[in-house]
């Protein structure tokens, strides 16, 4: 990439350029929002009563996936914004010079394949789950000492240093357009791709964090969403993510020692 002409700074973005990435992830946003929330009706819609551990076929496991990957869709994306905003901000440098350009859609696409991939393993931590019984047919945990230890690990890992790496990676438009950039379609996919590895090795542990509780349950959902939302887009993230820290820990302790309810 050429750094002279494409260096990019905060102060050069364009209102337009944040208000059309900021409806497009809304749309994006609420699209699978809509879904979720569709998807968590219809559990609480069926009789408790009559569930039972379900004989998963392959394509219940496929429409897990597709619930899995709409609600990483409905999680992550409202906190891409920044990097996508770069992105258009540089494709629209280019444009303007007419230099050669990709579309930003094909640089999300690659991001939301790295979730959708994330997703995969989501299932089938799912499956194993539901198959030791430690889920229900409701998808709720029923241990709370498997609880306990998803917030310990999560909370240790908000101290770690990959958490510290791939979180600046996350939140530093700057330094990942500028050492990231690749020309070409394969290079937006490729591009997307690598945010989307930083953020899952920045989010994942909080992701999993959906196993400690009910999955379906949107009040989780949108809590851990809005504590992604704070380490990647308010300022001092090294505070916020030791406070997650802190608190992840106590939780732990609190489920491992005092028990817990839904």
């Amino acid at each position: 990439m050429d750094a002279n002409a494409d260096n990019l700074v905060q102060n050069e973005f364009r209102p337009r350029d944040k208000l059309v990435v900021g409806f497009s992830l809304a749309v994006l946003a609420l699209l699978a929002w809509a879904f979720t929330s569709h998807q968590a009706h219809m559990m609480v819609q069926m009789d408790h009563s009559q569930m039972r551990a379900p004989a998963w076929s392959l394509t219940d496991a496929g429409l897990l996936l597709a619930m899995w990957s709409v609600m990483m869709i409905a999680m992550m994306t409202p906190a891409v914004g920044p990097m996508v905003t770069a992105y258009v901000t540089i494709s629209r440098r280019r444009r303007e010079r007419a230099a050669p350009y990709v579309a930003t859609t094909v640089f999300v696409v690659g991001y939301l394949l790295a979730w959708i991939g994330f997703s995969i393993l989501a299932t089938l931590a799912q499956l194993t789950l539901h198959s030791l019984g430690s889920l229900d047919p409701m998808m709720m945990q029923t241990s709370r000492f498997v609880a306990a230890a998803l917030c310990l690990a999560a909370g240790l890992y908000q101290w770690s240093p990959l958490k510290d790496v791939c979180l600046t990676r996350c939140r530093s438009t700057d330094g990942f357009i500028l050492s990231e950039w690749r020309d070409g379609a394969a290079g937006a996919v490729i591009m997307g791709l690598r945010h989307g590895l930083f953020c899952i090795g920045c989010c994942a542990p909080l992701m999993l964090l959906l196993f400690a509780g009910s999955i379906m349950d949107l009040r989780w959902v949108a809590g851990l969403t809005i504590v992604v939302m704070f380490e990647k887009l308010l300022p001092r993230p090294d505070l916020w993510r030791r406070v997650i820290g802190v608190a992840l820990l106590a939780a732990a302790t609190w489920l491992a020692f005092r028990g817990f309810q839904y």
